[in-house]
């Protein structure tokens, strides 16, 4: 935890938070912070700065906090990704939040199963928690938005053109003959499918709705590895 996220509901006062749980333990066990310190923190959708602590005991830190800085800015990055499996979904929320991926589609595909939808990590607690995380490790305050599409064809065929318009639309798919552009310097729209890939039906679909089929090379990644070289690869230094 490079930063301690703030939410309206740590406030008691407009310049007095309140932390509890993990960010506490994190201010004891790994900070080892002292009455008198100043440590990182951000405000969610808001400004970063530092936290003095006037407070700290086993179940409460308390913080006077003041907040100067801009958080980084978002990637100009729209992000379309088939539900990955859930003991990697969480890793690959949190990384998309620390490379700086606002806009999260996640949605179905011929590979993805049933199952998968019935993850409890899919609850808003827990995105946000997931979120949080990401947005942490990467001295971020800014929420991503995560939107949830069960259905593949209305998808593509309904949602997905508009939001290609005015963005380099990308669907990431080994075999193809075109290499994923690098160090590009304007919106883009990326669709990443699940273990395994998308069917030729689906990238079919997506290159109708306006999506340029690319490759990484001959090495097939997990997606957990490709959403941070994909997204690295096109924008530099992620923001």
């Amino acid at each position: 935890m490079n930063l301690a996220l703030l939410f309206a509901e740590d406030f008691t006062a407009d310049n007095r938070a309140v932390l509890t749980g993990r960010r506490l333990a994190h201010l004891n066990s790994v900070l080892k912070a002292a009455e008198g310190d100043l440590v990182p923190v951000g405000l969610v959708n808001g400004d970063i700065g530092t936290g003095r602590v006037l407070q700290l005991t086993d179940t409460v830190a308390t913080l006077q906090v003041e907040l100067a800085e801009p958080p980084p800015p978002p990637l100009p990055l729209t992000l379309v990704l088939a539900m990955p499996r859930p003991k990697m979904f969480r890793r690959v929320l949190q990384t998309c939040a620390s490379l700086g991926a606002k806009d999260i589609w996640l949605i179905n595909s011929y590979k993805v199963e049933k199952s998968f939808w019935q993850t409890p990590w899919l609850s808003e607690e827990n995105l946000r928690e997931n979120m949080t995380l990401g947005l942490e490790q990467a001295r971020d305050t800014i929420m991503p938005r995560v939107h949830i599409r069960k259905l593949f064809k209305p998808f593509v065929e309904d949602e997905l053109p508009a939001l290609l318009k005015n963005t380099r639309a990308l669907v990431a798919h080994p075999g193809t003959d075109t290499p994923c552009p690098a160090h590009i310097n304007e919106p883009a729209t990326l669709c990443i499918g699940p273990e395994g890939g998308f069917i030729p039906y689906e990238v079919e679909k997506l290159v109708e709705a306006g999506c340029e089929a690319v490759h990484l090379g001959r090495r097939i990644l997990r997606v957990e590895t490709a959403v941070p070289v994909l997204i690295s690869r096109l924008f530099d230094a992620c923001g």
